[in-house]
């Protein structure tokens, strides 16, 4: 049997191990020494790699410039610039952003702005009935308001209407009637549980993870949230309205109004639809009827909203109407209208909407989750161990001073076994009883009524998540090669910029006398070119005639201009005028005419409805420039002086030696890949 296949797999797999092993062992030679810092070849080529996305740099030319960096950043850490406190926060500052991926799954969190598009496609209208519990609530507490939902859940699984049962039983006071009192309360109309219209983000986490997931016309099962226990119908389901903007007239109609009061209401109404229907416009009609103080004058105009700020029947009104058409009139609980769409924005595709849905992700309650998967895959990649029996010991001896809030850990410095354990090898912290007695000291005031174990073992899940979080984020440099490289980019960057603005771009601009001399050393560099006094006259290009007639007619061109400028010129309804003395190579619509006095030829755009005219008043010779004139390019010219000659101090203090050799293998590395 022939077994050259065989043969051939091994040796491509042997000069495969044997060229990534070279390669490794050709990344770790020195390439150069700054000053007696070695930097490998490794270490250079990751940061080229990077910048080489950005430019198309050379690697010699890249060299010289990382060089130049290494430099800079080397005296900074000589001057001791890093150990100033400004530096230290804002570096740490720049960590704490660098670190936050790290303490969320992102997995988890992309799932959550899936979930969150999808949601945003569709408004919801659902009715509840809430139960009172406070977060913190006893587990006596807690398992009344328990039996007392579902029981009213069972009342209406057997026939019972749910809306009555909300104006019964539920502890939120919108749900029911409540009479006027005269001068403590206005009347006003419960809603028997009804919500009106929701989308995502527009309700906390729990009650829309269960909305969105209950059918329509069914009622959920019980839901916990910071407010309580709830119960949700879901009695509609329609594709989202989006972001909507409206003018409407209104025609109060009081919360306790009588069969007469309706009607007389409805009569105004539809007598005021009878005029806009007869040739009169909505706007009119609004300033003149409508009750709406605050959007009458506007001619009925209303901010923009979305579904849940605005009453269902707004809505469902809405969704009949194109942009520019009014409804017929309708009522809603605060009384009667007419509506004119203004217009409306749908959600856009997931690409439009994603990073907006991301940030309010990260913002809202359900990141929770997200966090929540971090920290569990922290507690199995770095093997917690918590010790439940030394726990206990803890609990049993903290006495009732921990009841009035009174507990002091150091009463208990002597508790010193293990409660947890994270890391391994020599990364391994231990936390003791005392470090947890500690951490309760500090959080004891925030028990309310919770019975002290339940509390104090609350207390031990947030001692250990946090002990966690704490651990990884003092770790992230040592797990993690590509962190631990990204914060040593901003911490010698913000080295950099403090250092360069110290040597070189304040120290150019405050030095007056520095930049004169500079001036008259190299006067002949600043030179205007060909010059031409000019407006230049920019509008559509259908107005195009009309602004050569314009322009024409009016003999005072800088006039013409000003007015212009100050919008008193109402022929034409886009029209634009740039005025100054503008160099050959400036501007590309002065470049396109013929340089000479008078008025030029019309430019039209070839990408853009736009169409210019050209009008010179006089053609300025080449000439020098004052020293005011020049100042900006001065100044730039002068930091680029300041920086070379402080580049070569540094270089005689830090001398840099390169290894050809192995810069030119590197080379030809490279140049092979291509």
């Amino acid at each position: 049997m022939r077994k050259y296949p065989i043969y051939f797999t091994l040796l491509f797999s042997f000069l495969l191990t044997f060229s990534v092993q070279a390669q490794r062992s050709f990344n770790r030679k020195e390439l150069i020494n700054i000053g007696g810092q070695k930097v490998s070849v490794g270490e250079f080529m990751d940061v080229y790699s990077k910048y080489k996305g950005q430019d198309s740099l050379s690697i010699e030319a890249y060299l010289k410039l990382y060089i130049n960096f290494r430099l800079k950043v080397m005296e900074a850490e000589a001057l001791k610039m890093d150990t100033v406190s400004s530096f230290k926060k804002e570096l740490a500052g720049y960590r704490k952003q660098l670190a936050k991926p790290y303490f969320v799954d992102e997995r988890v969190t992309d799932a959550l702005v899936k979930e969150a598009y999808q949601r945003k496609q569709y408004d919801l209208r659902a009715s509840h009935i809430l139960i009172r519990l406070k977060p913190d609530a006893s587990p006596a507490d807690t398992l009344k308001a328990w039996n007392k939902i579902n029981k009213i859940r069972d009342e209406i699984l057997k026939g019972k209407n749910f809306g009555q049962a909300a104006a019964e039983y539920s502890e939120d006071p919108s749900a029911r009637d409540r009479k006027a009192i005269p001068g403590k309360q206005r009347a006003h109309k419960g809603n028997h549980g009804d919500l009106g219209y929701f989308s995502v983000f527009n309700m906390v986490y729990p009650f829309e993870n269960v909305a969105f997931n209950t059918p329509v016309g069914n009622v959920s099962k019980p839901v916990r949230t910071r407010f309580g226990y709830h119960l949700i119908k879901v009695t509609d389901k329609r594709p989202a309205m989006g972001v909507a903007q409206v003018a409407h007239i209104f025609v109060r109609l009081a919360p306790d109004a009588t069969p007469a009061d309706s009607a007389r209401g409805w009569k105004k109404i539809n007598t005021i639809y009878s005029k806009i229907k007869a040739g009169m416009s909505f706007e009119e009609a609004a300033r003149k009827y409508s009750e709406d103080k605050g959007s009458s004058a506007k001619g009925g105009e209303l901010p923009k909203f979305t579904s849940n700020r605005i009453v269902p029947e707004f809505i469902l009104h809405i969704d009949a109407l194109n942009p520019g058409q009014i409804s017929r009139p309708f009522q809603t609980s605060y009384g009667f209208h007419i509506i004119k769409l203004l217009n409306i924005k749908h959600p856009g595709t997931f690409k439009q909407e994603e990073p907006t849905l991301k940030e309010r992700v990260e913002r809202s309650q359900r990141v929770k989750k997200s966090k929540e998967s971090a920290i569990a895959q922290i507690k199995k990649e770095h093997h917690l161990k918590t010790y439940l029996q030394a726990r206990g010991e803890l609990s049993a001896a903290i006495n009732s001073s921990f009841l009035k809030g009174k507990f002091t850990a150091d009463s208990l410095k002597q508790m010193t076994k293990p409660v947890m354990t994270i890391g391994e090898k020599q990364n391994t912290t231990t936390f003791t009883q005392y470090d947890l007695a500690r951490f309760i000291q500090k959080h004891q005031n925030q028990r309310k009524i919770m019975s002290k174990q339940q509390f104090l073992n609350q207390l031990f899940q947030q001692f250990v998540n946090e002990k966690c979080v704490e651990f990884e984020n003092r770790h992230l440099e040592d797990f993690y090669p590509d962190f631990k490289a990204l914060v040593k980019e901003y911490h010698d960057g913000i080295l950099l910029f403090n250092l360069m603005d110290r040597k070189v771009w304040s120290k150019a601009v405050q030095d007056t006398t520095g930049l004169k001399n500079y001036y008259k050393e190299h006067h002949v560099k600043y030179q205007w070119g060909k010059r031409a006094q000019a407006i230049i006259f920019q509008t559509e290009k259908q107005w195009i005639s009309r602004l050569k007639t314009l322009i024409t007619a009016y003999p005072d061109k800088m006039g013409l201009a000003r007015s212009i400028d100050t919008h008193k010129i109402k022929e034409i309804p886009v029209l634009k005028a740039d005025t100054g003395i503008f160099q050959k190579g400036e501007t590309k619509v002065l470049d396109a005419v013929e340089w000479k006095t008078g008025l030029s030829k019309p430019i039209l755009s070839d990408v853009e409805n736009k169409a210019s005219m050209v009008y010179i008043q006089k053609l300025l010779p080449a000439a020098p420039k004052t020293f005011e004139e020049a100042r900006g390019q001065i100044i730039a010219d002068y930091q680029d002086f300041l920086e070379q000659q402080w580049i070569q101090q540094l270089k005689k203090k830090y001398p840099v030696q390169i290894n050809n050799k192995v810069l030119q293998k590197l080379i030809h590395k490279q140049a092979k890949k291509h």
